[in-house]
């Protein structure tokens, strides 16, 4: 099955579409038929990418934008009037870069910018016409688990990630509250093989995703109607999944220690809560 607004005849907007998820997702989009808005930054590599999808077929405009300026994603919109309705938002570019809580503060503002304010703008960018067309459309946002588990190493990645889950579930709410046709979903990969998870051009762990894989059970997902697309991968069930975010919300039901999942005091207490 298909879901009604992934059909042929209608447009699919993605953000970080030269690469990786975003890449993976136009392909399967121009494969229904769909027309492709690409959206990535300016420059060789969303050209040549879009390149690729006209080869094999597919119908595809590309545009450069930083999603960080919401003024260059409203004048993409503006020239995408002439395309057929919009029923396919992806708002996924993304990207990450070491930060710490003590400093570096052009790396939280460039950080937020892409992954958090860039879904807010694609989604007023884009949403209004949506919207207005009264058609069955989709809005999915990238998220992350580290915006779920919030684990040690890079609070700027993990900060952005956890508000787009806290905008994506406002939006769903308000979307669902507004008895329109347009709904909106949390993609959360696994562990998946592209650019922001791996060196360019090294082999694929046996443990990761392609995009291929995490793209096709996004689809399946929103076919079941699922808000939460929580991605497995070959090294990560979805059993484990569950188990290590109901541990993260348990810190705070059972006033434990901040990422208590690192702590030492808890670390014997952890593994046997896995195995319990």
């Amino acid at each position: 099955m298909t879901h009604p607004a992934l059909v042929s005849g209608r447009t699919a907007v993605i953000t970080g579409a030269a690469s990786g998820i975003g890449y993976a997702a136009a392909e399967a989009a121009t494969a229904l038929g769909m027309q492709v808005l690409m959206i990535d930054l300016p420059g060789e590599k969303l050209e040549a990418a879009a390149a690729r999808l006209a080869a094999k077929g597919g119908k595809v405009r590309a545009a450069g934008a930083d999603v960080s300026d919401l003024a260059a994603l409203e004048a993409i919109a503006a020239t995408a009037a002439d395309l057929p309705p919009v029923t396919f938002l992806f708002n996924n570019a993304g990207m990450g870069v070491p930060s710490t809580t003590l400093g570096g503060v052009q790396e939280w503002v460039r950080t937020l910018g892409v992954n958090l304010w860039g879904i807010i703008h694609g989604t007023m960018a884009f949403s209004p016409a949506m919207i207005a067309h009264g058609e069955t459309a989709l809005i999915v946002n990238t998220g992350s688990k580290q915006g779920i588990t919030t684990p040690p190493g890079n609070p700027a990645y993990n900060v952005s990630k956890a508000g787009v889950k806290s905008f994506t579930e406002a939006l769903a709410h308000e979307l669902r509250n507004s008895l329109g046709k347009v709904s909106a979903h949390l993609m959360i990969p696994g562990w998946v093989h592209t650019g922001l998870t791996a060196a360019s051009g090294a082999p694929k762990p046996d443990g990761a995703w392609s995009a291929d894989q995490a793209v096709a059970f996004m689809l399946e997902s929103l076919d079941r109607g699922d808000f939460y697309i929580l991605c497995p991968d070959n090294d990560v069930t979805r059993a484990l999944d569950e188990k290590r975010i109901a541990w993260a919300a348990g810190d705070l039901i059972e006033n434990r220690p901040a990422l208590s999942r690192w702590h030492p005091d808890y670390a014997e207490t952890f593994k046997a809560y896995l195995k319990s």
